[in-house]
This record gives C-alpha cells, sequence and structure tokens, in this order.
C-alpha cells in the first residue's frame, strides 16, 4: 500500500512502512510541508496494525541537511511563526517515532545535518553508509538544537561529546559515528538498503507487543530509581507473559521450531 505525499515516498509492505524523504534537489531539507508529512506518516505508522517495524531513509545524495534556511529566509518578519509550525509537526513526529510499538529503523545515506541527526537519535536502530557523515551544525547559523537532539544525543554519546558536537559543529564520518555510538553498524554504500530493509524486515517478524513494552521500559530507565525501573518490569513482564505473544514463543521454545507473530 502506497500513500501519496509531496515531500514523501511513504509504502507499507510486508509489514514495513518504508518512510523515504524525498526533496532530493533541496538536499532532503525540511520545510513546513515535510514536517507536516512526517507527522502524518508518524501517526500512521502508530496507527495501522499492520505495521510492526519502520524504516527512514532518503533519496540522493543527501540524507538531510536539516532546516530549509532558505524557507526561513524568506519567511520575513513571520520566521518565528514558521519555526514553531515547523517544530510543532517534527516534534510530533519523533514523539510517535519514540513511543510506538513498532521498532524504528534509520538508514542513512550522505549526510545528516542538524535536524536530519535529530531525526536518527530516535530511531531504535541505525545502520550509516561508508560515506555518511553526521553534524549538528545549528550554532554555525546562529541557531539552536531542536528535533530530540538536547534530549538524546547526551544520553547516547554523554554530555561532553554531546557539547562538543553542539557547540563546534564538528563532522564525524561513518566510522566516528560508530565509535561515538551514534549509529548501530557502517556498511557499504551499495547494499545500504539492502542491508537496512533486511533488518527492518526481522525486526517486523518480531513480537510487536513485546517490542513496544522494550521501547517504553528503556524510555523510562533514565528517569526512574533502581526499584521503580525493577517495578515497571515486573509489571510489563507479567502482563506479556499471560498474553498471545508469549504464549506462541513459548510454544515455539518448547516445540523447537520459529515463532510466528
Amino acid at each position: 500500500m502506497m500513500m501519496n505525499y509531496e515531500t514523501l515516498q511513504f509504502e507499507i509492505r510486508d509489514r514495513v512502512a518504508c518512510i523515504t524523504l524525498n526533496r532530493p534537489d533541496a538536499a532532503n531539507s525540511l520545510n513546513l510541508k515535510m514536517t507536516n508529512e512526517l507527522m502524518e506518516a508518524a501517526i500512521r505508522c502508530d496507527s495501522d496494525p499492520q505495521v510492526r517495524a519502520v524504516m527512514i531513509t532518503a533519496t540522493g545524495k543527501m540524507f538531510c541537511a536539516g532546516g530549509d534556511l532558505k524557507a526561513f529566509a524568506e519567511a520575513g518578519d513571520q520566521v518565528s511563526v514558521l519555526a514553531k509550525q515547523m517544530t510543532v509537526s517534527l516534534h510530533a513526529a519523533i514523539s510517535r517515532f519514540a513511543r510506538m510499538k513498532a521498532p524504528v529503523v534509520c538508514a542513512v545515506n550522505g549526510t545528516a545535518a542538524g535536524g536530519g541527526l535529530s531525526m536518527i537519535l530516535v530511531a531504535d536502530m541505525v545502520l550509516a553508509a561508508e560515506s555518511s557523515k553526521f553534524t549538528l551544525a545549528y550554532t554555525r547559523a546562529g541557531l539552536v538544537p531542536d528535533g530530540s537532539s538536547t534530549y538524546f544525543l547526551p544520553r547516547l554519546v554523554g554530555l561532553r561529546r554531546a557539547r562538543e558536537l553542539i557547540l563546534t559543529n564538528r563532522v564525524l564520518d561513518a566510522r566516528e559515528a560508530l565509535e561515538w555510538q551514534l549509529v548501530n553498524r557502517v556498511v557499504p554504500d551499495d547494499v545500504l538498503h539492502e542491508e537496512s530493509e533486511s533488518l527492518t524486515v526481522k525486526l517486523a517478524e518480531g513480537p510487536l507487543q513485546a517490542h513496544g513494552k522494550v521501547k517504553q521500559l528503556l524510555a523510562e530507565t533514565f528517569s526512574s530509581q533502581l526499584e521503580t525501573q525493577m517495578e515497571k518490569e515486573s509489571q510489563a513482564l507479567s502482563e506479556a507473559v499471560s498474553g498471545a505473544e508469549a504464549q506462541e514463543g513459548i510454544q515455539a521454545f518448547l516445540e523447537k521450531r520459529t515463532p510466528v507473530f
């Protein structure tokens, strides 16, 4: 099933929703139309029972150059209003990707800058092409990070490295991004889509409800005390073990076969 968007390609196939940023002539930069469509696509993924995993990638040579600075310049004295409109919809999309049960895989081709880098931070797993590069680039234009980067970045790379990336606009190549734990794997450019699709399909074959509980537990871990987190684990496990997914998983284990979720 395919949806018609102006700035995105969106397709649901084999229980996987594939969202492809599609403004290659503008380096897949984020304008108001794209942030609104990302929000709508994220809501669809979160609401559609067919969707059990999500892949985000892009057309062209850039993954995403971040916010469309040309659009900001053209907005004139309404630029503050535009920025608020864009961040409201972008942040709604980020929130849905973070909270939805379906795992989110990001396949990074080319450069992820600014809001483009922010988008990969929310993904559950990130595969990067060998040629990809990563930079915040906000302060270079006198701007401030958005799109969850001041939330997720310190949790992934630590506060000191987060400050360095934000304040100096340092550019990381794919191997450095792997070392800094921004990505999970680096793969040759020509197999990025194949490897990312294979991973996403594998996740889609897994237990959706359990995946959702795992995402929820990990999202809350930094704000919970040890005993509070363990109680959340206990509640999540007791709920899961009586569900259809666990029943199938346990039975498949006993029968020495692959579970069908």
